[in-house]
């Protein structure tokens, strides 16, 4: 069995919205108490809407952001006890692939200054050695070194995706965050970038975290799927589990969302609701078909109804 690497306990984050004629504060809760692990050499999914918290989540993941609540554990390390000065070391070993490559690089240097750069951060190697992971790297990802003095404007999509994937790999991290890696690529690329993805993390044994709006590619490459909604964590299981049908509504109305040629046999109520004022008791109770009067009022924990797969849904 293997170990765990990122252990996640009770996280919080909340930022608070002011407006000049506002006579109160509104509190938008992005991330609010959730609660999970990831295991070494797993490919772990995060699903859910725009706007449910999981893109937030994964920058809380990379320190990217503090939280204003909670623990992150990296193996036996709290790496949320420490102060900012003291988490240079412990961001070598995660690292990020984001949504858009165009966004993400920096339009004003070449692909081998990009790739080199947080080799040169942390002074590892030599100038000549230095370049000659460069080169390994763009190997790695599939370019050639001819690509080496190319700038992200004159790439394609495809291309500037690779560029940050080689410098997600530069310092060997032990785990990486893809935030929606694909969404910005052509059709035709994205089925490459995965791909070249699972090959890079069966290759290195790396441990991934996968964010991601479409559960139907999440069913196929992740080894356990989080579902995320306004904030809240209401499911957690493996990949087989689409063999039964026990399952949190919203997963249900997420997997019956996959454009298929038959017809739909449930369709959500109304739209989902907003952040800066969510539902008392379950928030997703509202859209929900199969809604108690209890879940109007008291908010679900997560229950274990199966080996590894839990479920905060009042009907179970």
């Amino acid at each position: 069995m293997n170990k765990v690497l990122i252990k996640v306990e009770n996280l919080k984050k909340y930022y608070v919205k002011k407006t000049f004629f506002a006579l109160k504060k509104e509190i938008l809760r992005a991330v609010d108490g959730v609660s999970f692990f990831i295991k070494e050499g797993e490919i772990l999914g995060l699903v859910g809407e725009s706007g449910c918290g999981k893109s937030t989540l994964g920058r809380l993941l990379l320190l990217l952001e503090r939280p204003d609540a909670g623990k992150i554990w990296l193996r036996d390390k709290c790496l949320t006890e420490l102060a900012l000065s003291h988490l240079k070391p412990w961001h070598r070993n995660m690292q990020p692939i984001f949504q858009d490559p165009l966004a993400s690089l920096n339009p004003r240097h070449n692909v081998n200054t990009i790739i080199r750069e947080p080799l040169d951060i942390y002074k590892i190697g030599t100038e000549k050695e230095r370049q000659r992971k460069v080169s390994r790297l763009l190997e790695e990802v599939g370019l050639s070194e001819n690509y080496k003095m190319s700038y992200p404007h004159q790439l394609s999509g495809g291309q500037r995706q690779r560029i940050a994937i080689a410098r997600a790999l530069a310092l060997k991290p032990q785990f990486i965050v893809a935030d929606e890696p694909t969404s910005a690529l052509d059709v035709s690329v994205q089925a490459q970038i995965i791909n070249l993805m699972l090959d890079i993390q069966e290759k290195r044994g790396l441990t991934l975290l996968f964010i991601s709006h479409d559960l139907s590619l999440l069913s196929r490459i992740a080894n356990r799927i989080i579902v995320m909604y306004l904030g809240k964590i209401v499911e957690i299981m493996p990949y087989h589990a689409f063999l039964n049908q026990r399952h949190h509504p919203y997963t249900s109305t997420l997997w019956q969302s996959i454009p298929r040629l038959e017809k739909v046999e449930t369709v959500p109520l109304g739209e989902i609701a907003s952040p800066l004022a969510p539902p008392p008791g379950c928030r997703f109770h509202p859209r929900c078909q199969h809604a108690l009067l209890q879940c109007k009022k008291e908010v679900p924990i997560l229950k274990q109804v199966a080996s590894e797969h839990w479920i905060a849904c009042h009907l179970y």
